[in-house]
């Protein structure tokens, strides 16, 4: 399993589009992590599976979502609703409570991977107004039976080798 993970696209249409049109072909799943301000399964996220920001206002986006792989379950949402800028005590909580193998989010435009408890936690930054680095940031997840591995890119597709990593299942 290869998933395309992007978050706080805040309004990006065309970059998004730009972003996803080269990426496609090369993974099974896209997920957006929240604050798209965008419609869900329209324009650029036709096909992208989104959770719902605090800034995708009336937007009928879900508020987390769970995606079922041969590999474990992987959790998504935006964040706010676990205050991740505060600490990541209750977001690490609910991620063992529904079972994750993977958990991503997003809210704090930080790329950032770690493990804890067993958990791989993701957070890709944002693609539009990264926060703690100049690099406008998305990543790719690989599951498979031996590792998690997470590879993150700038929006123009550089590697960042420093900033993925590789988790033992």
């Amino acid at each position: 399993m290869k998933a395309l993970i992007i978050s706080d696209s805040h309004g990006w249409t065309d970059e998004l589009k730009q972003l996803l049109d080269r990426k496609r072909q090369d993974v099974d799943k896209i997920f957006h992590c929240g604050d798209s301000e965008l419609e869900p399964d329209k324009g650029p996220l036709a096909g992208v599976i989104g959770v719902k920001g605090n800034c995708d206002m009336g937007q009928p986006f879900p508020e987390e979502w769970m995606e079922e792989t041969k590999y474990g379950r992987m959790y998504f949402t935006h964040g706010h609703l676990f205050q991740v800028k505060s600490h990541l005590n209750t977001l690490v909580l609910r991620a063992e409570e529904v079972g994750a193998k993977v958990a991503c989010f997003g809210h704090t435009h930080v790329a950032t991977c770690f493990e804890e408890k067993g958990i791989v936690f993701i957070n890709p930054g944002s693609i539009r107004l990264p926060s703690g680095r100049r690099d406008q940031t998305y990543c790719i997840c690989e599951l498979t039976e031996q590792e998690i591995k997470v590879t993150y890119y700038t929006y123009d597709d550089q590697e960042m080798p420093e900033l993925g990593g590789r988790f033992k299942r």
